[in-house]
Formats: structure tokens, sequence, C-alpha cells
């Protein structure tokens, strides 16, 4: 059965799921604005799979895809927006559409997700919260739906496993996030430069904006807290912006000590991206939620307008609220 859970959204099965890429055509998948390699593999693994069984599709990429991509990412075929079907992956919340959600927000047939706060927001999703990553979804679909697997297929599947699970370091690994790895190894993945082009290669001018960013770190709660802060006067310096600042967030979580690991990159005049990291106790997703945004146990994300200092206030304040509730420490008003 279908199960109906807000008013115009239907939860599906996975083989629900499954049926509905067989029935339709003319597919349009969408990714997140600001691509990660788990939203980029998904769509493309997503489309080389619809194209293997005769589908047309094509993938729409609301930001310049990094170049680092380049070895499964292709140029797409056109599909004419009045006869498509528009699927979205690895996308919990329309509001993360970036500039194509005006044109497409309130149009989604199908959302595949592995995102605990999806809003459902499409027509129909696939959910599984459980999952690493939305690609490890996508490979069950494609096992599901018999589709041949290929090498370049197979190298997306696996780019978006690895960089989702911080190469397979985060507690969303499973034992069956291992097994779908090792069958993707079976192809011509090359797995070890994928994982030297998505975790070991930095560009000189992302090293020297990572030096400025931790020049500036702030240590709070008992030094519980690490936040970093990337302003658009670091961004204009050292020519990085965009995706070049993906690696960011993660520096705080490997400091010593640190539960809530912060970063609040500037992205216009009034607004920033924050990206929080957490251990547990401490629940990421539940920070963000205080601050309009979402995301999973050890990783969330929100946006939040204001200056500089108005965001880091609001900020630390829904983190000290978040330690206190979730057992992580009481603190005094900082």
């Amino acid at each position: 059965m279908k199960k109906k859970d807000n008013i115009g959204c239907i939860r599906l099965t996975l083989k629900q799921c499954a049926k509905f890429l067989k029935r339709h055509d003319n597919y349009i998948i969408l990714t997140h604005a600001s691509p990660d390699g788990d939203t980029l593999g998904s769509a493309y693994a997503l489309y080389y799979g619809l194209n293997e069984i005769g589908k047309s599709a094509c993938v729409i990429c609301p930001d310049v895809i990094p170049k680092k991509y380049d070895y499964f990412v292709r140029s797409t075929d056109h599909v004419k927006r009045e006869s498509s079907t528009v699927i979205a992956v690895d996308v919990a919340d329309k509001r993360l559409l970036g500039d194509l959600k005006e044109e497409f927000g309130d149009i989604v047939d199908l959302n595949i997700d592995h995102h605990v706060s999806n809003t459902e927001f499409a027509k129909n999703l696939y959910l599984d919260a459980d999952a690493s990553a939305t690609a490890e979804i996508i490979f069950e679909l494609l096992t599901l739906m018999k589709v041949n697997i290929n090498d370049i297929t197979a190298k997306a599947l696996y780019t978006g496993i690895a960089t989702d699970t911080g190469s397979f370091k985060y507690s969303t690994v499973t034992a069956k996030t291992h097994i779908i790895a090792a069958m993707l190894h079976d192809y011509n993945i090359n797995a070890s430069e994928i994982n030297r082009l998505m975790f070991d290669t930095k560009s000189k001018k992302l090293i020297d904006l990572e030096r400025q960013v931790l020049e500036t770190a702030e240590f709070h709660f008992e030094d519980k807290c690490m936040l970093l802060c990337v302003t658009a006067e670091m961004q204009q310096q050292t020519g990085c912006s965009g995706t070049d600042l993906e690696g960011i967030a993660v520096i705080s979580r490997s400091v010593e000590g640190v539960k809530a690991g912060v970063t609040i990159k500037q992205t216009s005049d009034e607004e920033f991206k924050v990206s929080v990291r957490t251990y547990a106790p401490l629940d990421a997703s539940v920070i963000c939620k205080k601050l309009g945004g979402g995301g999973h146990k050890g990783a969330a994300g929100a946006s939040v307008k204001g200056s500089l200092a108005e965001v880091k206030e609001t900020v630390l304040s829904a983190v000290k609220e978040c330690m206190e509730e979730q057992n992580a420490g009481i603190f005094t008003a900082e």
C-alpha cells in the first residue's frame, strides 16, 4: 500500500518507486545546489540507468559542477519541460534546489532521498533514512529494476557513497553499505583514484583559505564547540567560493574534544550557510532544525540571515540549547 503522509505527498516503497520509473518517461533529474558527490553521483547513476532501459532523461544542476567530477559527469540530452517527469535526488527541501526552486520546486513528481529531515515537498517520495547515501538507494533501485550497471554508472554510485560517508568513516555506514561498495569494486571504477580526487586533493587557493579560517577559529562551551567563519572577504582574497568550500566543514570535527563543529559561510551580504557536524550525544539535525534547516544526526545545515555577529549569536544559542537538552553539558552565558 502507498502510504500518504502529508497532503499531496505519497510515500512509496522501493518496489513502487521502481514501478514508477518503469512506467514514466522523459525524466528531468534535479540535484541540490552546491552539489556534492552524493547528489551528483545519484543523479548521473540514475540517468545512465534510465538510458539503459530506453528512457529519455537529463540532469540539471542549479550550480556549476566542479571539474573533479568529470570522470562520470557528461552532457545530457535536453528534455522538454512540458512533457517531463521531474525527479529530485538527495534533496530534502525544495529550498535546496537553489535557482531551480522557482521553476521546479512545486512540480517534483518523485523525490528519492535519505535525509530524515525531508519536508515531503514532492508528489511522491521514496525515503530511506537508514541509507548511508542516496546513491545507496539508487543502487538498490537499479538492481531491483534489473538495469545493467556499467563502469561509469558504478563510478557515480561509488562516488556518492564514499563522499557521503566520509570515506566510510561516519556512523551512518552499515554492513549493507560495505556490501554495495564491494559489489561496485567488481567494475572498473579505480576506487583509489576516486578517493584521491575526493579526499586527498586540494588546490593552493583552498589551503590559503583554510589558513585564514583557522586563524580566526573560535572555541565555545568549554571548548566543546569549534566555530569557523568563511567571510565574503576571505572568498574574494583567495578566489575560493561555492563548491570550492566543500571540505571546510569537516575540519572542526577532527579537533580533539569538540562535540559540535560549526562552519558559517557567507553567501550574500546578509545571508550565511551554516554547516554543523556533531558527535554523540549531540544531534546536528536538531540544532539545524532550530535554525530552519535539517539533515542527519552527524551532519546538518541551514541558511541564516543577518550580520555575521547576529548569525554567530543565533547559531551559538541553538548549539548551547541543544548541548544542554542532549546532556552534552550545562553552560553559563558567554
